[in-house]
């Protein structure tokens, strides 16, 4: 199964998604901080049946909007909403990675009829560490751009199935690999975060919800437990081996507990 393209714009900054087709209930993939839309095209291919799929390439990364002046959390939240609307996916599930699934969790808090169900992979409402645009930074500032070639860049990056979802995120131009993103854009995009946690969303949210999370990855145990104490009702698994780019290293057993999931949650729906 293959993807189209489409163009979503929304107050002139151009979002750009893969929409895997098909007649079924829509589910919206947004990956995380430096990620793109292919990165979920694996999970696409898997999930794909029976669902319509659509993969976005967030403000600022991949082949949308490269230096778009709002990165604002409530900007990427708009974002999705704008794309369910344009591509006309009545409801859809949202499914996002690091700070992508926070835009999703926001995206359901801030308009829940608009969401059928959410899976979080690798985030919650955060601890506030004003800290975290600079280590950002200093980690983008460790990439050894551009690039010689494509294979040292999935090196890089770990080689396997996550080097290489990394390293396809990346643009060939004539003096080698270069990301699809500027660094100051991804530092600004984490600055609300960097603030406060967003315990008063996660509360806000009413659809069903799967929390996905890989067993060495970067939410703090504290953090999980706290998030199913305040909503019990939220369906965990945590992922042996794996961490926080689980989708990348294990996505064959990451589709089949949202598979399970999404089959409860449509159920119950009808």
């Amino acid at each position: 199964m293959s993807w189209s393209e489409r163009t979503v714009t929304r107050d002139g900054v151009r979002l750009v998604c893969r929409d895997w087709g098909g007649p079924g209930q829509p589910v919206i993939l947004l990956h995380g901080l430096a990620g793109h839309a292919g990165e979920w095209d694996t999970v696409a291919r898997t999930l794909s049946p029976g669902l319509r799929i659509v993969a976005v390439d967030q403000r600022g990364h991949g082949a949308a909007e490269r230096q778009p002046q709002d990165v604002s959390r409530a900007a990427y939240v708009c974002d999705v909403v704008a794309v369910a609307d344009q591509l006309e996916l009545r409801r859809p599930v949202l499914i996002g990675q690091s700070l992508g699934a926070h835009t999703a969790m926001l995206t359901a808090a801030a308009h829940p009829e608009y969401v059928r169900a959410l899976v979080l992979v690798e985030a919650g409402p955060g601890i506030a560490d004003p800290n975290t645009p600079a280590k950002i930074g200093s980690w983008l500032d460790t990439w050894p751009t551009p690039f010689a070639s494509r294979e040292a860049a999935v090196r890089f990056f770990g080689g396997g199935p996550l080097g290489e979802g990394w390293a396809s995120g990346l643009e060939e131009r004539d003096d080698g690999w270069w990301p699809r993103f500027d660094r100051d854009v991804m530092v600004g995009s984490l600055a609300e975060n960097a603030r406060r946690p967003f315990w008063d969303e996660w509360g806000a949210v009413t659809c069903p919800t799967l929390l996905a999370l890989g067993q060495s990855g970067f939410v703090p145990p504290q953090e999980f437990d706290e998030m199913l104490r305040r909503r019990p009702a939220t369906a965990a698994v945590s992922f042996p081996g794996t961490g926080h780019d689980l989708h990348l290293e294990r996505p064959d057993a990451l589709c089949a507990v949202i598979s399970g999931f999404l089959d409860a949650v449509i159920d119950r729906a009808h």
